[in-house]
C-alpha cells in the first residue's frame, strides 16, 4: 500500500468541505493550491478563496498561481513531491500539471457524470427538474470533465429542494466518495469506467444574467425549477413594472398554485400579505424577494412598505 502524497486544488466553499474530510482521515496533504485573491463588494477590498482561509488556518502549504504554466510555480509545484492531485472546483489544468503526480490527478465533480459536465452541475441539475443527482470521482485528461471515472454516488432532489441545500448534502455526499475513492488509489487497484458519449448528454453551462433572467411566459413547474435552482446564489431575477417605475428584483423561494385564471401572464397580483404572478397554468406565489438597494425579505415584509396598482406587471 502507497502512502499517498496529496496536492490539493480548488477555491470555493464546496472545496473546503472535501478538503477537510481528507485532512480529517489523517491523509498527508502536502500542499494546497487555489485561485489569486482577487477584490469584492463595493469596497474592492482583497478577498480570499474559501479553500485559502481554510490552508491558513490549518497551516498547509500554499500556492497561488495565477499562470499555472509558469515555470517558477511548475517547480515549485515538482518541490513538494505529490504522488497524487485531488482537484474539486478548481479550473482546468494544464497537462504538464495533471501528468505531474504518480498516481494521476482525479477530481470530484458534483454530477452524475457524464450528465452536467462544467460550471454550475448543481444549480442545472434543480433547474432542468432533475430527481436525482451525485457525485463523480474520475482522472482528469485534457477536456473538461471527460476522464475515465472512478466511482458516483447518488442522491435524490426533493420538490423544493434549492440550490444551496442541495449544496450542502452533495458536500457531505462528496466527503465520503472521496474516501473511497483515496482508499481505492492507495490500495493500488483502481477500477474505471469510460463516459459514454451521446447526444443526451446535458450541460452545466456557466450562469449569466441572461440565464438567470425568469420568462413568466414558461410553465409554472419550470419557473418554480429555476427560481429553487438559483437560491440562493446568485438568483433567479426579473423587473416589475409599476405606474411608471421599473425594480430589477431578485426572487429566493416561491411555490406554484395551479389554477385556471383570466390575468394577463405576467400581472401581479397583491393582497396585505402575498405576492403573485400570473402564469399560463396558474400562479408563482413570491416567498422571498429583494428589491434593489434593500435586503431580502418575506413578501408580507415589503408589502409593508410598498403598494402595487393593478396595471403592476413583471417582466
Amino acid at each position: 500500500m502507497e502512502k499517498l502524497r496529496i496536492v490539493f486544488m480548488g477555491t470555493p466553499e464546496f472545496a473546503v468541505g472535501i478538503l477537510d474530510t481528507i485532512i480529517k482521515n489523517n491523509y498527508d496533504v502536502v500542499g494546497v493550491i487555489t485561485a489569486a485573491d482577487k477584490p469584492a463588494g463595493r469596497g474592492q477590498k482583497i478577498k480570499y478563496s474559501a479553500v485559502k482561509e481554510y490552508a491558513l488556518e490549518h497551516n498547509l502549504k500554499l500556492l497561488q498561481p495565477t499562470n499555472l504554466k509558469d515555470e517558477e510555480f511548475l517547480a515549485e509545484l515538482k518541490s513538494l513531491d505529490a504522488n497524487l492531485q485531488v482537484v474539486v472546483a478548481f479550473r482546468m489544468l494544464p497537462e504538464v500539471v495533471w501528468r505531474m503526480p504518480k498516481l494521476g490527478t482525479f477530481n470530484l465533480h458534483a454530477s452524475l457524470l457524464p450528465n452536467y459536465r462544467g460550471a454550475a452541475p448543481i444549480n442545472w441539475a434543480i433547474i432542468n427538474g432533475e430527481t436525482k443527482t451525485g457525485i463523480t470521482t474520475f482522472f482528469i485528461d485534457d477536456k473538461i470533465d471527460t476522464g475515465a471515472m472512478i466511482l458516483s454516488d447518488e442522491i435524490s432532489i426533493s420538490d423544493n429542494e434549492n440550490a444551496g441545500q442541495l449544496h450542502d448534502s452533495l458536500m457531505a455526499l462528496g466527503s465520503s466518495t472521496i474516501v473511497k475513492t483515496l482508499k481505492l488509489i492507495e490500495s493500488g487497484n483502481v477500477p474505471t469506467e469510460i463516459q459514454k458519449e451521446s447526444d443526451e448528454i446535458k450541460t452545466a453551462y456557466k450562469l449569466n444574467k441572461e440565464n438567470c433572467k425568469i420568462d413568466w411566459t414558461k410553465p409554472a413547474t419550470e419557473i418554480h425549477n429555476l427560481i429553487r435552482g438559483l437560491s440562493p446564489y446568485p438568483s433567479a431575477w426579473c423587473f416589475f413594472k409599476d405606474n411608471g417605475q421599473e425594480w430589477n428584483v431578485k426572487i429566493y423561494e416561491a411555490k406554484i398554485i395551479f389554477e385556471n385564471h383570466t390575468y394577463n401572464i405576467g400581472s401581479i397580483i397583491t393582497t396585505k400579505k402575498e405576492i403573485k404572478v400570473a402564469v399560463k397554468d396558474g400562479f408563482i406565489q413570491i416567498l422571498s424577494i429583494q428589491f434593489p438597494g434593500k435586503k431580502k425579505m418575506q413578501s408580507n415584509e415589503l408589502l409593508n412598505g410598498i403598494t402595487f396598482s393593478e396595471r403592476a406587471q413583471a417582466e
